[in-house]
């Protein structure tokens, strides 16, 4: 199947079996590795990247069946190479341990800030609670969610 598909920013011409993930599409032909492959079974959020600003777990979409733009990890960083105020908040904020879960931690916290979820840390940590953190760093993430919505001007 011949496809295009529009990934931070730049548009992308693949030809892929359409059973391919938007996972697998973005990590092994386009060469973006910030995303994640965790479970594979949507269970535990590593892959997570925005649809038009909507997040989902890349391991659970087809790619034949992606409609608008894709934005990972990769695509969150500024022109002019500053960080994204949440990547910037989880580094200031010591939010993770090993690193492997934060690209989908990070991705999972911009959707939260922009739908309105960062009202209080309680809201916070049931919003980001499809993403698992196998070294516990949960207040951590919390803490720095609730900065960056700070600084964002959202409600946190």
């Amino acid at each position: 199947m011949d496809t295009i598909l529009n990934v931070n920013g730049r548009q992308h011409r693949i030809s892929l079996d359409p059973r391919v993930t938007l996972l697998d599409a973005l990590r092994e032909t386009m060469g973006l590795t910030g995303t994640k492959k965790g479970c594979d079974q949507g269970q535990c959020g590593a892959c997570t990247v925005l649809v038009d600003g909507v997040r989902v777990l890349s391991c659970f979409v087809l790619v034949g069946a992606v409609r608008g733009e894709v934005t990972t990890i990769e695509g969150l960083d500024r022109d002019d190479g500053t960080l994204h105020p949440i990547q910037q908040a989880f580094i200031d904020c010591d939010a993770y341990q090993c690193g492997y879960c934060t690209p989908g931690q990070i991705m999972s916290a911009v959707a939260c800030i922009r739908e309105g979820h960062a009202v209080s840390e309680d809201d916070i940590r049931e919003y980001m609670s499809g993403n698992l953190c196998r070294c516990a760093a949960y207040p951590k993430i919390v803490q720095a969610v609730a900065q960056a919505a700070l600084l964002l001007g959202g409600p946190a």
